[in-house]
C-alpha cells in the first residue's frame, strides 16, 4: 500500500536513529518539558500550549543547520528545513499532534507553556495520522484514555530505525502476535492507522 510505503520511506535506511526521552516539570498549569533528540529521526510532539505554537518559536534559533521537521499531510510528508537562522516553512504544532525531527546532533529541546486542561478532544481520522497525548502524561494508550479502536486498527511507534507495529484485534492489543499494549512517553509521537474516526477524549485538571 502506497501510504504505508511513504511512512516507511522516511524511516528506513537512515543511520543513527535513536529513541526519545522526556522529563516533565510543572507548577500548577504552567511548566516545561525537556525532550532529548538524537542524530537522525525522532518522532516527538509539542506537549504544551505555548504563547505561539509556530515552529520558529518552539524550536531554538541555535538548532543545527539543515535540521528538518516532517509533518504528516494525509498522503505524504510536509517538510520544513532550518537553514542559517530561518525555517523555510513555519508550521503550527499543537499538543495532540506529532512530527518527525531529523536532527544533526544530540540536543535537549525545551517546550514551555500551559498544560492543556478541561474537556479535550483529539480527533483521529480514518487512515494514517500522526498523534500524541494532549496531556503531558506517560502510560499505555488505555491509561491515557485512547480507546474506541476497531479490529485491526494499528499504532506505529518509532523504534529507532523502523516502526514497531501494534495491532488491535478482538478486544486486545498485540505486537507481532504477542499480547502487548502500546505505551507512550511524555512528548512522544506515534502513527495511528484507524478504520473509522476515533475521538480521543480526556477531561483533565492538574489540581485533581
Amino acid at each position: 500500500m502506497r501510504t504505508k510505503t511513504l511512512l516507511l520511506t522516511a524511516a528506513l535506511g537512515i543511520a543513527g536513529m535513536a529513541s526519545t526521552m522526556a522529563q516533565v516539570y510543572s507548577v500548577n498549569a504552567v511548566g516545561y518539558v525537556n525532550t532529548t533528540v538524537s542524530p537522525g529521526f525522532n518522532l516527538i510532539a509539542n506537549p504544551l500550549t505555548a504563547a505561539t505554537n509556530k515552529l520558529s518559536s518552539l524550536l531554538p534559533a541555535t538548532i543545527d543547520n539543515f535540521t528538518q521537521v516532517f509533518r504528516w499531510a494525509g498522503t505524504d510528508y510536509d517538510i520544513a528545513t532550518f537553514a542559517f537562522g530561518t525555517w523555510d516553512k513555519d508550521f503550527t504544532l499543537l499538543p495532540g499532534e506529532a512530527f518527525f525531527i531529523n536532527a544533526a546532533s544530540t540536543r535537549t529541546l525545551t517546550f514551555v507553556g500551559d498544560v492543556p486542561q478541561g474537556n479535550l478532544t483529539n480527533t483521529i481520522p480514518v487512515g494514517f495520522s500522526m498523534k500524541s497525548s494532549m496531556v503531558p502524561q506517560a502510560g499505555t494508550v488505555t491509561q491515557l484514555g485512547l480507546t474506541g479502536f476497531g479490529n485491526f486498527d494499528q499504532i506505529y511507534k518509532w523504534g529507532g530505525s523502523d516502526f514497531v507495529i501494534y495491532t488491535y484485534a478482538f478486544g486486545a492489543w498485540n505486537k507481532g502476535g504477542v499480547p502487548e499494549e502500546p505505551a507512550v512517553g511524555v512528548g512522544e509521537g506515534f502513527f495511528v492507522n484507524a478504520g473509522a474516526q476515533i475521538n480521543w477524549v480526556r477531561t483533565f485538571n492538574v489540581n485533581q
